[in-house]
């Protein structure tokens, strides 16, 4: 058990029996009253950012995520189908909490878990994957301003290369800016 001066973003915490991740926490002290903890929460089901208060020294349940390594086998109903690469159980994770990482999901691609019990609640991607130009729109479609255009890679994301890259090419993609780094 935590208490409220201890938020610190990163942190995950349980209120009302639902799990929020610390955004912010700012102490606030007021002329007249008395002092709180202001925070921005991230609700881990559905993602909306909560603004709560706190008294100085509150209780609050602190929880821990477990974490683990899932590679990505394909995608199955509503849902993706992941391998656990330790105990080599099948996960499969609703399309919600892939959400827009499902761009550069391909098959063998390794990411983070992170769970309460059985329940899953959030995947990471690694920072950078190298992934094939699937298609580029050809010079006489024109560049944008910048002197970029645009690729498909082999996953369906959309993003800004040089005029250089062709179809073929592996390219490194931040996959937390999605944006392009380099050529391989």
């Amino acid at each position: 058990m935590a208490t409220s001066n201890q938020l610190t973003p990163g942190m995950t915490i349980s209120i009302n029996n639902k799990l929020y991740r610390v955004e912010s926490s700012v102490k606030v002290t007021v002329p007249k009253g008395t002092p709180f903890i202001k925070t921005k929460l991230k609700d881990l089901n559905s993602n909306d950012i909560v603004e709560k208060n706190f008294k100085l020294n509150q209780p609050i349940k602190d929880v821990s995520l477990a974490e683990r390594r899932l590679e990505f086998l394909y995608p199955e109903g509503e849902g993706f189908l992941f391998l656990d690469v330790v105990n080599l159980d099948q996960v499969l994770v609703p399309a919600p909490i892939v959400g827009n990482k499902v761009n550069f999901l391909k098959e063998g691609v390794e990411l983070k878990a992170f769970f309460y019990g059985d329940t899953i609640f959030a995947v990471e991607l690694p920072q950078f994957l190298e992934l094939m130009v699937a298609k580029t729109h050809s010079d006489d479609e024109g560049l944008s301003v910048g002197g970029t255009k645009l690729a498909i890679l082999e996953t369906g994301a959309k993003i800004e290369v040089p005029p250089f890259i062709e179809t073929g090419d592996i390219i490194k993609v931040d996959t937390k800016t999605d944006e392009y780094i380099q050529r391989v």
